[in-house]
């Protein structure tokens, strides 16, 4: 536990915390059995926490590898973001985090938001989120499908093409489907736009 500790509280904004007992010493990689890690900014500011019931921390690259994390991403004292996958790894000095597997990203508004991905990577100095694989985003209006999107700080999803977006109607069954290259979604406002380069916008609706 000690070695662990210190190669860590070594690097400016990371702490860690684990249950005791819980790490092999002396071994090029170590199991945690229980990992409960919190990441703040050299300001004192949390940037995101980590919950994990079975990781490794690989000394020699200096790289943790978690399953079944459960990650939370925070806006000042508030979690912005809640996100869960199969597996995730931080590694790249822990600047780099990757998520892989069954990624649900989802939002804390009274009508919840949710990205689906296969894969979900954010390098901790950028304020973009990039997702990948099997897109779908939701929420209790409307579905959007596409193969790549990007969150924004800003709130903004960008979704690349293909793009699929379907309106429900009040039983929650599709009634309205547009086809384009690229969409913006305003998580704040809950406004759409869409953007077609080389191809026109189609849009079926369905009675």
């Amino acid at each position: 536990m000690t070695k662990i500790y210190r190669l860590i509280i070594c690097i400016p904004i990371f702490i860690l915390g684990c249950a005791p007992n819980s790490i092999e010493e002396n071994k090029v990689i170590q199991k945690i059995n229980s990992l409960d890690m919190n990441i703040f900014s050299d300001k004192g500011d949390k940037i995101y926490s980590i919950v994990s019931p079975d990781s490794n921390y690989n000394k020699a690259e200096l790289k943790f590898e978690f399953k079944k994390p459960t990650i939370h991403i925070y806006k000042g004292e508030e979690t912005k973001y809640i996100i869960n996958s199969d597996e995730s790894t931080l590694l790249d000095n822990n600047k780099l985090l990757k998520l892989n597997g069954n990624v649900k990203l989802k939002t804390l508004e009274q009508d919840e938001d949710i990205l689906y991905a296969d894969k979900f990577i954010w390098n901790i100095e950028d304020t973009d989120y990039l997702l990948e694989g099997n897109i779908k985003f939701e929420n209790k209006n409307i579905i959007l499908n596409s193969s790549k999107a990007i969150l924004g700080s800003d709130n903004i999803i960008e979704f690349f093409n293909p793009v699929k977006y379907i309106i429900k109607d009040e039983n929650k069954e599709n009634k309205f489907e547009i086809n384009s290259e690229n969409a913006y979604y305003n998580l704040n406002t809950e406004s759409l736009s869409f953007k077609s380069i080389e191809k026109r916008v189609q849009s079926i609706i369905y009675f």
